[in-house]
């Protein structure tokens, strides 16, 4: 009984603490002033608790598979260069955008194996994360990740309408392994990866995914892209 009670309660990100405890706080403050607002602090403690969970994931282990940094939905699939702070060049590769509402998991997670080759936060506006131009308009932190066999992709943690923090564990020279955790955006964002010129996606647009277990592509893949429908 334990055991299922234990793995049904997430742990909670250690960033989302202050915010718990501040909350928690005005929580008993308000409820020795005007129980009626203390029962709505209740709620908002509440709500952050499970806003900061962090879950453990079960991350495929076959080489060259990429996983998704984030839950979410698939929001767009596209052609785009790599932001250029990158270093990676200028010519379009495939890029999957993960859409996070203010429900979704917000830890991230590394999508592959490799080394982080390039790390650069730069600050920007605070679009609708769901847009195209967030991509470019919007503060973001970028990493480049060197794969074992000399290729590269990146993977961009974007602020969005309300998320007004980007977390970043990582930076250059740093080791990654594939659905390890390296980050969180508060509170409702987007993340971006884009793939190896001529690697096709393996998910499609309104694709709801996991962070650190849902397959985005196979680099050693022939697979042509998926197409896919509501049903």
């Amino acid at each position: 009984m334990f055991e299922t009670i234990r793995s049904a309660i997430s742990p909670v990100h250690r960033a989302g603490w202050p915010f718990i405890i501040a909350s928690g706080a005005a929580t008993v403050l308000a409820y020795g002033l005007v129980p009626r607002i203390g029962n709505l602090f209740a709620l908002v403690t509440a709500w952050m608790v499970y806003f900061f969970r962090d879950p453990d994931r079960v991350t495929p282990t076959r080489p060259a598979l990429v996983v998704s940094p984030a839950d979410g939905r698939i929001q767009l699939i596209v052609e785009a260069p790599p932001p250029p702070e990158l270093g990676l060049g200028s010519d379009p590769r495939p890029r999957i955008s993960v859409f996070l509402n203010v429900f979704d998991v917000h830890v991230n997670r590394l999508p592959v194996d490799g080394s982080v080759s390039a790390a650069h936060y730069r600050p920007g506006k605070f679009l609708n994360a769901s847009l195209d131009k967030a991509s470019e308009d919007n503060e973001r932190m970028s990493l480049a990740i060197a794969l074992p066999d000399g290729r590269d992709i990146a993977v961009v943690q974007i602020a969005g309408l309300i998320a007004r923090r980007i977390l970043c564990d990582v930076g250059a020279g740093a080791s990654a392994r594939a659905g390890a955790r390296f980050g969180l955006i508060r509170f409702g964002s987007r993340v971006d990866v884009y793939l190896p010129v001529g690697v096709a996606p393996l998910v499609v647009v309104g694709q709801r995914v996991i962070g650190g277990e849902s397959v985005l592509a196979d680099l050693n893949g022939q697979e042509p892209a998926r197409a896919g429908e509501v049903r």
